[in-house]
């Protein structure tokens, strides 16, 4: 395994802190809580736009991608924006927006697989743990805000 995996590895696996200390905001209730929904929320949206950059950039770098590549790349920021609008009119509460969110984010190392042919490699068994690893995080804190 190359240095930049061995580093990637740890600065990955510290991106999922800031969801776990949001979940655990949120079972701890109160005013606090409702602001820690507002940062999952945001925070999960985040990181699956910055996956949509990731396809994007694959799909520029490599000529032989899919053509349908350069769509799934921006379908995460539209997703999150979408998923956004009924919460902030106030047509439903955060969590049903927290569980799609999450479970997008879940599936996204399906999109990674895709998009990457040939052996597996650090970099999509990374992706693929800290995708479910988002994923569960924001699957539950939604799941608690229902």
């Amino acid at each position: 395994m190359h240095k930049l995996a061995l580093d990637a590895r740890p600065l990955g696996y510290a991106g999922l802190l800031p969801q776990a200390a949001f979940l655990l905001a949120v079972l701890k209730g109160g005013p606090a809580g409702w602001t820690a929904l507002a940062l999952a929320y945001a925070y999960a949206a985040l990181i699956f736009s910055f996956l949509g950059g990731i396809w994007w950039g694959i799909a520029i770098a490599r000529p032989e991608t899919p053509r349908w590549a350069l769509f799934a790349a921006v379908m995460p920021s539209l997703i999150a924006l979408g998923l956004w609008f009924p919460w902030m009119v106030g047509w439903t509460w955060p969590g049903p927006q927290l569980v799609v969110l999450g479970l997008c984010i879940a599936l996204s190392h399906l999109v990674d697989r895709a998009l990457w042919r040939g052996p597996p490699s650090g970099w999509r068994a990374l992706r693929r743990s800290l995708s479910l690893g988002l994923g569960g995080l924001t699957i539950a804190t939604g799941l608690l805000a229902l």
